[in-house]
């Protein structure tokens, strides 16, 4: 039997537990590329209970390589504000990540893929095998809407950040043989703003069998409800825009309204402004699902961010009705009005929040058509298939 190609595919977080968006993607492309075209090796740090996700780990590779988890302390990430690297990016240097995936590269893999811009830390800039980044975001792009909406010192923070992002990001890129983006905006972003020549596209996916069609509540409530990572500044941003601006109006027509806010990280100071508000904030939760199907309406305020949203298809896949800024649903392939409600404003927002609240058929409709949507075009196996042809192809071009 003729060995299949080996790709050593660096991630620069350990994938598990599945709490955020990269995550999520990368875990399900890879779980459903095992088996196929290549021989899967996963490098990524580990925590110390790694043990406990050994069944996890099996579901998305062939083999797993890592090397000790280490997260900075506040001191540090502070002070790396003042490096030449991007914070983010400094973060995710590892004298032992490099150690391990250099021994890995000397293996000579036949197709080697980074995931996330901030892996390439751990890489030489020299790689004898075809070479994909797979981008999940505009990074840059981030960090300049938090210097949008930033005021005083902190404005100053987010624009160093930026530029440092764009020459960390642009330089990157330009090395790799082909560029992944999650959406032809992002791909056309990063085309225009780095000069890159091969950008590949793949679609954001959603498991349809464990984010099945839920009804809506037996007993309606007037409850809206988001999930995120609560310690990620762009969500922490847009839940304190929803509490600021957007809850006063809702309640002002739905006194009994309430808000569920679910994930890990919140910032203390944003918890306390929500006392006396009729909010709960879950922390991590093992399945959000429950949370998700005991509301009427699934809200996505952000206005910072980059990339796609896999919580927003999580939702629709549900059957959930969608209220969203235009930041919360770049890059997918919905519409307004069809498969989701679109508010840019405080106003509209609240609006679209009551109008949802207020119309069970209307609900009604954008569940089943968004629902319609997502089973046809967006499954992780579709998505994994594109991502694998994408990868041959660099394999039989470097070979060329």
């Amino acid at each position: 039997m003729t060995a299949r190609p080996r790709l050593l595919f660096i991630s620069p977080r350990f994938l598990f537990p599945l709490d955020q968006g990269g995550k999520i993607r990368t875990s399900n492309i890879l779980r459903h590329m095992k088996g196929g075209a290549f021989e899967i090796l996963l490098a990524s740090p580990a925590p110390a209970d790694v043990a406990r996700f050994g069944d996890e780990i099996a579901l998305v590779c062939d083999r797993f390589l890592s090397w000790r988890e280490v997260v900075p302390g506040k001191v540090a990430r502070v002070l790396s504000v003042l490096g030449a690297l991007p914070v983010a990016v400094a973060s995710d240097r590892s004298m032992a990540g490099a150690a391990v995936l250099a021994a890995a590269l000397t293996a000579r893999p036949e197709v080697v893929v980074v995931d996330f811009p901030h892996a390439a830390v751990l890489v030489p800039e020299r790689i004898d095998a075809a070479t994909v980044l797979f981008t999940h975001n505009v990074e840059a792009e981030i960090f300049e809407r938090h210097a949008e909406m930033a005021t005083g010192v902190m404005r100053w923070v987010w624009r160093s950040q930026a530029a440092k992002m764009r020459r960390f990001e642009g330089g990157v890129l330009r090395r790799f043989d082909t560029v992944i983006a999650v959406s032809s905006r992002d791909a056309d972003a990063l085309t225009r703003r780095y000069g890159l020549g091969d950008v590949a596209v793949i679609d954001t996916g959603v498991d349809l069998d464990f984010f099945a069609l839920q009804p809506p509540p037996v007993a309606p409530v007037s409850e809206i409800v988001f999930t995120g990572t609560m310690s990620w500044p762009a969500n922490a941003e847009g839940i304190g825009w929803l509490m600021d601006a957007v809850w006063p109006l809702v309640v002002a027509a739905r006194p009994e309204a309430r808000a569920v806010i679910v994930g890990r990280g919140a910032p203390e100071a944003l918890v306390a402004r929500a006392k006396g508000l009729n909010w709960r904030f879950t922390g991590f939760v093992d399945d959000i699902r429950p949370h998700v199907a005991g509301a009427l309406v699934y809200v996505i305020p952000l206005r910072i961010g980059s990339g796609t949203r896999i919580k927003a298809f999580e939702a629709l896949a549900m059957g959930r009705a969608v209220v969203s800024t235009t930041v919360g649903v770049e890059g997918l392939d919905i519409t307004d009005g069809v498969h989701f409600l679109a508010a840019d404003t405080a106003e509209d927002f609240a609006g679209a929040v009551l109008r949802l609240l207020d119309d069970a058929d209307v609900r009604a409709r954008l569940a089943r058509d968004a629902r319609a949507l997502v089973a046809e075009k967006f499954s992780w196996a579709h998505v994994a298939r594109q991502f694998e042809a994408i990868c041959t192809r660099a394999q039989s071009a470097h070979g060329s």
